[in-house]
């Protein structure tokens, strides 16, 4: 029998222009947990482009806040958002140095998995991970994402083109953990 999920440590909301100095912090402070993964932008001209780009109705950003202090502890994002047949996105997120391990991210993926297969009734999201990234790895498969395949030299990532292993989790399974994890 399956138990019930603890209630959410953390809440999500687009990206606010307001937000940026705590962001850019964040960033900062993080470069060794990133190095090789990804290359946030640590500038406001970064941050403003980031803004820009959520703007479009191709993308949708969340910021990651935990509730017990507001403090910002990751982003996650969904792009190319493509409905008519596909229905689908990819997912891209990462967490904060300082809050990594800690769980904020698989409750934050948690809540945005909701818009995107409520709100924005997507039949698919794609997460792509470089496989050295075991913790990314674990949180998809943590989140019911299913490993399909390897797509060779598929991001370009501090100057150099690195294989990605491609998960994906389609709503039939996501209502159907979900049913599992609050039954009981």
């Amino acid at each position: 029998m399956a138990t019930r999920r603890p209630k959410p440590r953390v809440r999500i909301h687009p990206p606010r222009r307001r937000d940026r100095d705590e962001v850019l912090d964040v960033v900062r402070r993080s470069r060794t947990l990133h190095r090789g993964w990804m290359t946030p932008g640590d500038t406001s001209a970064h941050y403003a482009a980031y803004l820009q780009r959520m703007r479009d109705d191709r993308h949708a950003g969340f910021l990651v806040r935990r509730l017990e202090d507001d403090a910002f502890v990751g982003l996650v994002n969904m792009n190319e958002i493509v409905l008519g047949a596909f229905h689908s996105a990819y997912l891209g997120y990462w967490v904060g140095g300082p809050f990594a391990r800690q769980g904020y991210m698989t409750d934050g993926l948690d809540l945005v998995l909701r818009e995107a297969f409520g709100k924005l009734k997507l039949h698919r999201v794609e997460a792509n991970i470089q496989p050295t990234n075991a913790a990314s790895i674990a949180l998809a498969r943590r989140l019911g994402f299913r490993h399909e395949g390897l797509s060779r030299r598929y991001l370009k990532i501090s100057g150099r083109w690195r294989d990605h292993e491609r998960y994906a989790l389609l709503v039939e399974d996501w209502r159907a953990a979900r049913k599992r994890s609050t039954s009981g």
